[in-house]
């Protein structure tokens, strides 16, 4: 139970539900990481939350997980690449800390796919490159139309 003496939700506008940007290519920045342990507890990954810093879905969250202790080796070998993508990206290439990512503008390559337990849509990071490679973030389908996103046709 939480005390939430003082609240009043005529104040406040709520919040409406989120649906996932649509798939592109977006400029945003690591705003938070931290490491967790997987469900079965044979692992940690490393949780990362971004932010979509310009365009129609600037403020955006996405979130990403690197899986960087794993008795799967191969597991731990495409979170590690992933990593080292995201580090050059940033020009960070020896990080102590993921704090060290934070802040940082980078390109993120977002794709949509349906969640294994509700069948829902949502976002995921498919990769990650520098803000000046000439991949410059594009503006999605449905935005730069103005018409209906793809997934709700």
């Amino acid at each position: 139970m939480a005390d939430l003496n003082g609240f009043d939700a005529t104040n406040v506008e709520p919040n409406a539900g989120f649906d996932p940007i649509p798939a592109g290519k977006y400029l945003a920045a690591i705003t938070a990481s931290e490491m967790k342990p997987t469900k079965n507890g044979k692992g940690e990954y490393l949780e990362l939350e971004l932010e979509v810093l310009e365009g129609p879905f600037k403020g955006r969250k996405l979130w990403d997980r690197l899986t960087l202790r794993h008795p799967n080796t191969q597991t731990v070998e495409i979170a590690r690449g992933t990593l080292s993508a995201i580090c050059r990206a940033v020009n960070v290439l020896r990080p102590r800390d993921s704090v060290e990512l934070h802040n940082l503008p980078l390109v993120v390559s977002v794709a949509i796919k349906n969640r294994e337990d509700t069948g829902e849509p949502t976002n995921t990071i498919k990769g990650y490159a520098k803000r000046d490679t000439g991949v410059a973030p594009q503006r999605p389908m449905a935005a730069a139309s103005g018409g209906t996103p793809p997934w709700k046709r």
